[in-house]
């Protein structure tokens, strides 16, 4: 063959190779979906790699000051299987999420120490080094509150809080001088004003890639019926509780915006009203109520079998109504996903994260944060 015609081939070829349809085009945010591994084997072959730029792999326990995987046999499946998605993705990050809301009850005792702490650190970065995963997200509900009832918390949580990203920063340190690449360390926070009060965000965002805040799971003030989801405040009141409220608070306290995730909830929340004022929303809260994944909800519920779907303006948020049980179901849909993805974009955040993958089995909202969000 011509040079001529070899420099042209080459051209071709990359020009091909170049091309959206064949090459993975990499994402400008993180697109980050937890996975809960506690319910035992995953089914990763269900999970649209393509679409997804992090993988939290949830849950990692906490005993005796060391990160525990006490489902071991079904864990290192995962781990593969959830590997194996990088043959599809090679910019895909699998990362351990230690806690969670029913494994939060140690890290108070994990941290309290130089020494516990090292070896807490040590015992996250072994099972990332093991493994060969890429990171550790620290999902501590919460520091210096009780979160679930039995935790232990102490007033030192909110040093401590910070000293252990610092502790699990330097053992990621090392193992990037073993494998010779970089490590991730995040954090899944509370949305609350209270969150922020009992830790140091300021300090420990040093330490930390990106701080994925758990904008969802809010619901109404004071006992009444209200948005767990919400983009903006809502009702007559501006101290609603709202992602934008969480993230211009976590701001404040110093974090940088381009490392705060947004978080989406992929499921509803059900509660009952006292009252069928206003569709339910703001009135008082009765009891909780089955919600159900968005898949099922938009499958199944949605303008369906007595429900009646709303959408807030102002809040930014859709929820549906029963008048006959008084039952409001809070969720995210398709509309409220491309809002919160926009606003990521319009205040230069890190990208966007939702609780669950499985939640929404038929794609609709990981769909919509793909169209969104490139």
């Amino acid at each position: 063959m011509k040079p001529f015609y070899r420099i042209l081939c080459a051209a071709l070829l990359l020009a091909f190779l170049s091309d959206s349809s064949f090459a993975q085009k990499k994402k400008n945010y993180i697109v980050n979906g937890y996975v809960g591994g506690f319910r035992g084997l995953v089914n990763a072959d269900e999970i649209d790699a393509e679409k997804l730029t992090h993988i939290n792999y949830a849950f990692v326990n906490v005993q005796d000051s060391l990160a525990v995987l006490t489902n071991l046999a079904t864990d290192s499946i995962n781990f593969r299987k959830l590997n194996g998605l990088k043959l599809k993705n090679p910019d895909l990050k699998i990362v351990i999420s230690i806690g969670g809301w029913s494994w939060s009850e140690n890290f108070s005792d994990a941290v309290l120490t130089e020494t516990s702490r090292a070896k807490f650190a040590k015992s996250s970065v072994d099972i990332i080094r093991q493994f060969d995963l890429d990171g550790v997200d620290i999902d501590w509900e919460y520091p210096g509150m009780r979160g679930e009832e039995g935790n232990i918390f102490r007033p030192e949580d909110k040093q401590n809080f910070t000293l252990m990203f610092k502790a699990i920063r330097e053992e990621l340190n090392v193992l990037e001088k073993e494998k010779g690449r970089k490590y991730l360390l995040t954090t899944a926070v509370g949305g609350s004003d209270s969150f922020i009060e009992h830790t140091e965000m300021g300090l420990a965002q040093q330490y930390l890639d990106y701080v994925l805040i758990m904008t969802y799971d809010y619901g109404g003030k004071n006992g009444t019926v209200g948005h767990h989801t919400n983009l903006y405040n809502y009702g007559g009141s501006e101290e609603t509780s709202s992602a934008d409220r969480s993230v211009r608070n976590f701001i404040a306290a110093g974090v940088p915006a381009n490392k705060i995730g947004l978080g989406a909830a992929f499921y509803g929340k059900g509660f009952e009203a006292e009252t069928t004022k206003n569709n339910g929303l703001g009135e008082k809260r009765i009891k909780t109520a089955q919600g159900a994944g968005y898949t099922k909800l938009k499958d199944t519920l949605i303008d369906q079998n007595g429900y009646k779907k709303y959408y807030d303006k102002k809040a930014k948020a859709p929820y549906l109504f029963n008048e006959s049980t008084r039952i409001l179901i809070t969720y995210e849909d398709e509309k409220s996903i491309k809002e919160k993805c926009d606003y990521v974009k319009k205040n230069n955040l890190a990208g966007i994260f939702f609780w669950e993958y499985f939640n929404d089995p038929k794609e609709y909202l990981i769909n919509e944060i793909s169209r969104n969000l490139d």
